[in-house]
């Protein structure tokens, strides 16, 4: 196991992503390896909801099982509050996966930012590295244990789900922007997972008529159908997707597990609005891209490929595919174009 940490150590010091590198592909085929063997689940029918525990913390989150299947992505040209960027709706067939239950929370996000957090727990010497030490509180004060992670960046997002991999042996990732509306939707097809009446949203979802000016605890208003909580609202979340504004005019009817890797820095898709949105920004089908702008305050030169000094309304939840991808899938779901 020790020398499988110090693997671990050595090839995401600094975050650096060495994605299709020989160093990359050898540290990914072993985590592979070691992800294959811990695999117990292999049909649909076998999945249930289990809570992973992070090895060296008293740290755990719960996943639910999405049974995926066909939908109609995007809303319907009267829904209101619609967007050009949402339609037309397309059918899309998503495969079976795992969900957080809750957004990412700061006491999981700590143990990938500070290694002592782990050490501490554990007893062992646990010195992967991860982003640099931010220089303020990342929270802006706005609460710590059991809220939501923000202000990361999208290479950041994907780097923990990279590093939580690591330490779980289960591959873990973020959804694919289809992936995230099949999950949120939870088998409706109305503007909200509850329907289509705003005014629910005051039991459902934190934003910004009832937020307070900030953010909240995970898991304190009613889940949507399939169990998830805050899927509405409290922090907006990244998706694995590059955003495009006419994506679905040339999105394939039936396509299986759509995705649009990023090959640019920006803008990738964050979903499900946040605190500071109004009820429009909520919707299953809202679209958000990213901006510079996110980091405009940023003092470091160059800027952090970290942190958003000015986006703390941004998060992220992680996903568990069924069927575990090959090492070079794995590698594409993990590489990213630093901001």
């Amino acid at each position: 196991m020790r020398v499988w940490v110090i693997l671990c150590q050595f090839l995401l010091i600094l975050g650096v992503c060495l994605s299709g590198t020989q160093d990359e592909m050898d540290f990914i085929r072993l985590l592979h390896e070691r992800i294959v063997r811990n695999h117990d689940v292999t049909e649909a029918s076998d999945m249930q909801p289990y809570r992973e525990q992070i090895e060296g913390s008293d740290v755990s989150f719960d996943m639910v099982p999405i049974s995926g299947g066909t939908f109609l992505i995007g809303s319907p040209e009267g829904e209101l509050g619609r967007k050009a960027d949402e339609g037309p709706q397309r059918e899309v067939r998503i495969e079976p996966f795992w969900m957080g239950m809750h957004e990412v929370t700061w006491d999981e996000y700590d143990l990938f930012t500070y290694p002592a957090l782990i050490a501490e727990a554990s007893g062992d010497a646990d010195a992967i590295t991860r982003p640099t030490k931010p220089y303020v509180d990342m929270s802006f004060g706005m609460g710590h244990d059991g809220f939501p992670a923000i202000s990361m960046t999208h290479h950041a997002a994907v780097k923990y789900c990279q590093w939580l991999s690591a330490k779980t042996n289960r591959f873990y990732r973020l959804p694919t922007e289809a992936e995230w509306e099949c999950a949120c939707r939870a088998g409706t097809t109305s503007a909200y997972s509850f329907g289509d009446d705003a005014a629910q949203l005051e039991s459902r979802a934190w934003y910004i008529a009832n937020s307070g000016g900030k953010y909240q605890q995970v898991g304190k208003k009613k889940p949507n159908p399939w169990s998830l909580y805050d899927m509405h609202g409290n922090v907006m979340e990244w998706t694995l997707d590059q955003y495009f504004p006419d994506r679905y005019e040339t999105l394939q009817k039936n396509a299986v597990n759509p995705w649009v890797k990023a090959t640019l820095p920006y803008p990738h898709v964050a979903r499900g609005g946040s605190w500071a949105d109004d009820a429009n920004e909520l919707r299953c089908a809202a679209r958000r891209p990213s901006d510079p702008v996110w980091k405009i305050q940023d003092p470091q030169l160059p800027k952090s490929i970290w942190y958003h000094t000015d986006a703390p309304w941004i998060g992220f939840r992680v996903v568990r595919p069924l069927n575990v991808p090959s090492p070079e899938e794995m590698a594409q779901y993990w590489e990213t174009v630093n901001e």
